[in-house]
């Protein structure tokens, strides 16, 4: 197996590589604007095997939990000088993870709103051979840092056709209803045109209801879902024309969701997610036409930014910071890339519906794995390297 480091490093050779091969376009219109705040380490004592997701429980004791991709969850209090987390849940034997497939595993973690009182939460896996699974757990009843791992109950099983683009983050909206980030299926250029296919679950995001079953499932439909009910379509689909999330995230002030999604040759695009709404790919990339794809369906929704792989080659989405600890962040998404390493925070005018600036944040220029937000709202991101750091003001 490779190291982590000669893993990263072939990575951003080849997205140098599809990057080359195409015309440079200009980068963004708008230019960054330095801001006074920068990253830090936290949890100095701590580090992770690929900490793929951060996340808290929302139960009040205020600890963090994070996802090690090749199959183990840990969790540890919030304080910057603890020494050492607990395995919450080992699923190595459940789940297949290698280096030179690198986006199966673990992917994603999300706690029930009433975990507190049913001890709900749920996980985003893979299977062999290539299956994306969403289960229901449940804590053990001796011990509130140990999951039960023979309390798994699948939800859905989701074949892939590859071992990459298997998206992952799984999030409750304010609507109590689950939402599931899925790629295209993987490969390049969406070899089965998964993102315009409305019968498949692939290049979509879903929305589903796991406190109620429909008949022949472990989950229900949501009735207002946007393709509920209709012939050929998957019911599941919230939107869909999606590339690749990740990540994405509810703002906890004002319940946008945002996205976003991973590009291919040129661009990489942020969106804020819409009840039936088709983002374009493999019709387009960002604001742009795809290959010898046609834009003209006057109903795709535009990002609300993206930037050329002259600035950054994979994006890793975030979220919108309501924290404390730095005021200057209040209201911007926070997003990073993980082969340039620049951090970012966008400011966005919801009611002008137009960004109105974009933040450049001090760093190391550390790939970003994943972001993820304590119980306060304060915002933490991780490395490939096992480390997690946080964002403070620059003196």
């Amino acid at each position: 197996m490779r190291s982590r480091f000669a893993y990263f490093v072939s990575v951003a050779l080849s997205l140098s590589f599809a990057a080359s091969t195409q015309a440079a376009d200009p980068p963004q219109p708008m230019p960054d604007t330095p801001l006074a705040v920068k990253a830090v380490r936290a949890f100095p004592e701590l580090k992770f095997r690929r900490p793929v997701l951060l996340t808290n429980a929302g139960d009040g004791t205020n600890r963090i939990f994070v996802c090690s991709q090749p199959g183990k969850i840990f969790v540890f209090p919030n304080k910057p000088d603890v020494e050492e987390a607990d395995t919450f849940l080992d699923w190595e034997k459940k789940t297949i993870y290698k280096d030179e497939e690198f986006e199966e595993g673990i992917l994603g973690l999300a706690f029930h709103p009433k975990f507190k009182t049913n001890g709900e939460f749920f996980m985003y896996y893979t299977e062999v051979p290539h299956i994306s699974v969403i289960s229901r757990f449940k804590v053990s009843k001796s011990d509130p840092n140990k999951a039960d791992p023979a309390s798994e109950e699948q939800i859905l099983r989701i074949p892939q056709p590859y071992w990459n683009h298997n998206g992952g983050t799984i999030c409750f909206g304010p609507d109590g209803y689950l939402y599931i980030g899925l790629g295209d299926g993987g490969a390049g250029n969406d070899p089965h045109k998964n993102g315009q296919n409305p019968k498949t679950m692939l290049g979509k995001i879903l929305r589903i209801d796991v406190d109620h079953k429909d008949a022949g499932k472990n989950y229900a439909i949501p009735k207002d879902n946007p393709w509920a009910g209709q012939a050929g379509a998957a019911p599941e689909a919230f939107a869909m024309g999606i590339r690749n999330t990740w990540r994405m995230s509810f703002d906890r002030k004002t319940g946008t969701l945002w996205q976003a999604d991973v590009g291919q040759d040129l661009w990489e695009e942020i969106n804020i997610i819409t009840k039936g709404g088709n983002y374009g790919w493999n019709l387009r990339e960002g604001l742009h036409k795809f290959k010898d794809g046609s834009d003209a369906k006057p109903e795709l929704i535009e990002p609300v930014w993206e930037y050329h792989h002259t600035i950054g080659k994979s994006i890793t989405g975030g979220v919108v910071y309501r924290g404390k600890k730095v005021p200057e962040l209040d209201g911007c998404y926070l997003y990073g890339d993980f082969v340039s390493g620049k951090l970012w925070g966008l400011k966005y005018d919801e009611k002008a519906k137009k960004v109105a600036v974009n933040y450049l944040l001090q760093g190391d220029n550390l790939p970003v794995m994943t972001y993820g937000e304590d119980e306060s709202g304060e915002v933490y991101f991780t490395t490939p390297f096992g480390q997690i750091f946080t964002f403070a003001k620059s003196q």
